[in-house]
């Protein structure tokens, strides 16, 4: 329970606008094959048609030379990423060339080796560390915060920091729980 606690309790980045993430890559297994298929699950059916379309106009584009090709693969990946972002609700901003947060680079290895022992045992140490880590903040600040305005914000913004921590964790928890 506590693997998808850490998720939900940090801020979350995506990495599926990456170059190196996990949509672009199918859309370079699918260029590189020739079979669009390998990218559709990461599409909502929605959106289907527009990257089958977009599929056909980039493989014809690829036809034309190096650089034609590298125009059309970026574009294709440009297409595939925002109708993804799209259809999990979040606006498209471009492709990254960033690496994706660490946490994701490990789930992501995790997934390969098909055991996520090592990330869970991880993950739980990072919660288990983040609650007492933020309450001892609250109480560092909390000793001064009657002494002036800019005390009383770092004791404020040491409570937001720990009573939404704790928040997303037990949120996270009550989903999880409720939905199995």
């Amino acid at each position: 329970m506590l693997l998808a606690l850490t998720f939900v309790a940090a801020p979350l980045f995506p990495h599926c606008d990456t170059l190196n993430g996990p949509v672009v890559a199918a859309a370079r297994l699918a260029l590189q094959q020739g079979d669009v298929t390998p990218v559709l699950k990461w599409i909502p059916p929605a959106s289907e048609s527009e990257v089958r379309g977009a599929f056909r106009q980039a493989l014809a584009v690829r036809a034309k030379g190096a650089e034609a090709r590298d125009v059309a693969d970026r574009w294709f990946f440009e297409t595939v990423v925002r109708l993804h972002r799209g259809g999990e609700g979040m606006a498209y901003t471009g492709l990254k060339s960033d690496m994706p947060e660490e946490v994701i680079a490990r789930a992501d290895a995790a997934i390969r080796k098909g055991s996520v022992d090592e990330l869970a045992n991880d993950l739980s140490k990072d919660v288990a560390a983040g609650v007492p880590l933020r309450f001892s903040r609250l109480m560092d600040a909390s000793k001064s915060a009657d002494q002036n305005v800019e005390a009383g914000r770092r004791y404020v913004a040491a409570y937001i920091d720990f009573t939404h921590y704790v928040e997303k964790i037990h949120q996270t928890g009550s989903d999880h729980e409720q939905q199995h």
